[in-house]
């Protein structure tokens, strides 16, 4: 005679995993990160930095808001990236005129050649792709925006009131030209916050822009080879939640982001003249998310301050507005926030607010 298992203990049994699955996803992880970076590498000269910020975005199950000026390969990298990863992708132009069902999709009239009759069947947009970039997000309207932010959100479209699934890993990144202001709709703040990252691309160095030329006036050809797929990366998402992150690094986390608010007590007292609003809880958690992904790259299944710290710029620009008075002093927005760094005590036992 044998006793069937609860539901509750299939459960247990299936969310728990041993630390030799654990190695063997960080294993992954680690493999993973270094083929597709060198695949990339093959077609796209240094940015070295930009991709790993974006693989760590993609891994910890979150989105990108970029800023660059034209002509930095910013579509080829994420059409490489894609690519290496076995991802869908789409293209979104943003325009002044795109409406929201552009993006999301909408109901077309088919008739049916056997029966004659007439039905409404759902065309998908673009929106149904793994990997989406969405080109100058600030050139169209905030409905429009507002219909790619749910996307990104809920991970899901609702047309018509029925909801469809995206299918996962799902990953978008939007671009912004910081040179033409003209005619753009910038996003509020509130909507800023939903990235997991704000990355900037900056110009290529001498040497790298002469190897740019040398690689794309000549005949040679690239063809990246996938070296991950989809299924691979949902495992690797699961797998970094459960990296253990010590009382002594959330205390830093909590410290950093708390201290960008004014009025802050124990914070420094440079801030209330420097930032009008600060970060809010989901840099936090955007924060120790990409700090676990960081980690297992490193080769370590636990987080420290390093890789807080190497993260903080890119999670915390976007979500702090700097006074007019900062502004008007020519202060940028990271001299800021690398100053606020300092300020934040670091060691084992951290500091509790």
């Amino acid at each position: 005679m044998h006793s069937e298992k609860t539901p509750a203990a299939n459960a247990t049994e299936s969310s728990t995993q041993s630390p030799v699955d654990d190695k063997a996803g960080a294993a992954l992880l680690v493999e993973a990160f270094g083929k597709v970076s060198a695949e990339m590498g093959r077609f796209i000269v240094g940015q070295t930095e930009v991709v790993e910020q974006l693989l760590i975005a993609v891994l910890a199950g979150g989105h990108c808001l970029l800023e660059g000026v034209p002509g930095l390969a910013k579509t080829a990298m994420i059409r490489s990236l894609a690519r290496c990863m076995e991802l869908s992708f789409r293209r979104i132009q943003f325009t002044p005129d795109l409406m929201p069902a552009d993006i999301t999709g909408t109901d077309i009239i088919q008739e049916d050649p056997v029966s004659g009759q007439r039905r409404f069947v759902f065309q998908k947009g673009p929106i149904f792709a793994q990997m989406v970039l969405a080109d100058e997000i600030n050139r169209t309207p905030a409905k429009t925006q507002a219909a790619l932010l749910e996307a990104m959100q809920e991970h899901s479209v609702t047309v018509g009131g029925h909801s469809m699934k995206l299918e996962e890993p799902f990953f978008v990144l939007a671009t912004q030209n910081p040179i033409e202001q003209e005619g753009t709709y910038p996003l509020p703040e509130a909507q800023r916050d939903r990235f997991l990252f704000l990355v900037r691309i900056a110009y290529p160095s001498r040497e790298e822009e002469r190897q740019i030329i040398n690689r794309t006036t000549g005949t040679a050809s690239f063809e990246l080879q996938p070296v991950i797929n989809a299924e691979q990366i949902v495992e690797i998402q699961r797998i970094v939640r459960r990296v253990p992150v010590p009382d002594h690094v959330t205390d830093f986390v909590l410290d950093l982001v708390r201290f960008t608010r004014a009025g802050e007590e124990g914070g420094p007292a440079f801030v209330k003249d420097l930032l009008e609003w600060g970060a809010g809880p989901r840099a936090c958690q955007n924060l120790v998310m990409a700090g676990k992904v960081r980690a297992v790259l490193r080769g370590r299944f636990h987080v420290t301050i390093d890789d807080i710290e190497a993260l903080a710029l890119p999670v915390l620009r976007h979500r702090v507005v700097p006074t007019f008075s900062a502004e008007a002093e020519g202060m940028k927005v990271d001299e800021i926030l690398k100053r606020i760094l300092q300020a934040v005590p670091r060691g084992e036992a951290g500091r509790s607010i």
